[in-house]
This record gives structure tokens, sequence and C-alpha cells, in this order.
């Protein structure tokens, strides 16, 4: 079983929580380090990935950073009452980035699941999803961007707690216009804080990130993403630097 570490960070500004990631990242590849899940939250901040269109920015970011980075995925928001993951982890020879992926994923239905919330995945979107119903139209509960390079993973995935939504009625998350975001502490009927979510999320991230086979809760129907295009940037000599 691969060696796991967790490092809780708390809160930390965005862009000292990236050069903190890519530090972590050269000690991983380098193998100076375990593998290791940073564990924190953010101030407000919109990030940009690098399938964002102009169009979907905030035209009022409410006095929130937008940065532009390196992950793939449109545009989304941290702010306090998510809980930020960012698994810098050596992929295994036979773990297929997808397949890192539906972990991840899974590991996040499984964390909503035992605070009594049905989630699953929605075909061609990424992110954990509920299901369309009397409270409203199909809607996300955590997101989803990741870069590869040198075998080793960054960025990750962020589930929101209890999360001020207002932040999200300023642009369109991740680039999807007919469907809506929410919490789980909006979806459970109760208040669930980051520290009463993140442990049981490490839990599920210790089952699999284990790297061992595990039977997947079946999707929901799909539906492509606006314009849809790898969310994943893969580094590979031709196109490093």
């Amino acid at each position: 079983m691969t060696k796991l570490r967790f490092d809780e960070i708390g809160t930390i500004d965005y862009l000292e929580a990236w050069e903190l990631q890519k530090q972590v990242h050269e000690r991983v590849v380098a193998l100076e380090q375990d593998d290791t899940v940073l564990l924190l939250e953010h101030p407000p901040v919109y990030t940009a990935g690098k399938r964002t269109d102009p169009h979907e920015r905030p035209l009022d970011s409410g006095g929130a950073p937008v940065i532009d980075v390196d992950r793939g995925g449109k545009i989304t928001f941290h702010g306090p009452g998510q809980l930020v993951a960012y698994p810098i982890v050596h992929l295994p020879e036979h773990v297929k980035v997808v397949d890192f992926v539906r972990r991840l994923e899974e590991a996040m239905i499984r964390t909503c699941a035992r605070f009594g919330v049905t989630t699953a995945r929605v075909p061609g979107r990424s992110g954990v999803w509920l299901r369309e119903d009397e409270k409203g139209p199909e809607r996300k509960v955590a997101a989803i961007g990741l870069r590869v390079s040198q075998g080793v993973t960054m960025h990750g995935i962020a589930l929101n707690c209890d999360v001020d939504l207002a932040w999200y009625d300023r642009f369109v998350p991740c680039g999807i216009a007919d469907a809506g975001v929410t919490t789980l502490s909006a979806e459970a009927g109760r208040d669930l804080t980051v520290a009463d979510v993140q442990p049981v999320l490490v839990e599920e991230f210790q089952r699999y990130l284990a790297w061992e086979p595990y039977e997947a809760t079946p999707d929901y129907a799909p539906k492509p993403e606006p314009k849809h295009a790898p969310r994943i940037q893969l580094l590979t000599p031709a196109n490093v630097g």
C-alpha cells in the first residue's frame, strides 16, 4: 500500500498554496517526501483553468482576485466553508489519469453519502452532482481540476460544506449555465463545516488512493459540458517549458 501523508494547512492564500504545491510536487517527484494530500481552505478567490472563456469570468468579483492557473478545467470559486484537497501523488503504472479522477470523485461521493446526501457523476461533466428534484435543477456540490507532471498529480478537489453560495452568482461555475451549485449543509438540512467533513474525506481518500479495485457508484444520465475538451493537462517533453 502506498504511504499517504495528510498535511492540514488551515486557511491559506491561494497563491501561497500554489507555491507550496509546487514545492511539495518537486519533493514528491524526487522521492524526498511521501505522497501528500494538502487539506485547506482559501480566502475568497476565483481561479480560471486553461479552458476558461473570456465571457465566463466574473464582471464583478466582489473584491476577490481572479487568478489564471495551470490546471485543466474552467473557472471556479474557492472560499471559506469549502474543503479543498490537493493530492500530490505518484500515479501507479496500472492507474490511468481518468481512473485517478474517478477515484477522487468516488471519495467525494462516499463522503457525501456518509452525511446522508446522495450524489453521483454526470458523464461529460466533471465533479460530483445531485440529481434534479423538488429542491432545484441538477446541481454540483464538488468540483475537480487537475494537472499531471512527471507522473505526479497537482491541484485537486473542492467540496462545498457551508460556503456562501452568493459568490457563485457572480459567474457561470465551470462554464455550465444549465445547472446549479449547492453545499452539503443545504442538502443535509444541517450545518456541516469543513471541520466536520475533513476527517471523513481523509478516510475515503485513504481507501481510494490505496489503488485497490473498487465498485463505482452508478452514474446519472450523461450531459456534455459546453465546448467539451480535456479537463486535465498532461505534460510531455513536447509541451514542457
